[in-house]
């Protein structure tokens, strides 16, 4: 099935300039940006909590320059 959709002259030209190769459709376009967009598989509880745990220890201040942590491991 095929349909027609209304873009305005300026989204049009956004993904002009997002296409991979000039032969590229719109639909290939679109599909490969809402691909990037859309993650089928979200995040467990587990890794969100993990995730908030981190920003915690960023806002407390406990955090390292990386460049220590790499010279630490002897990187």
């Amino acid at each position: 099935m095929v349909t027609t959709i209304q873009l305005r002259a300026e989204t049009k030209a956004r993904l002009d300039d997002v296409k991979v190769h000039p032969r590229e459709t719109y639909d290939e376009v679109l599909n490969r940006l809402l691909d990037m967009a859309y993650d089928p598989e979200p995040l467990s509880d587990e890794s969100m909590k993990k995730i908030e745990e981190s920003f915690e220890d960023i806002r407390a201040g406990r955090v390292r320059p990386f460049e220590e942590y790499v010279q630490e491991q002897g990187l």
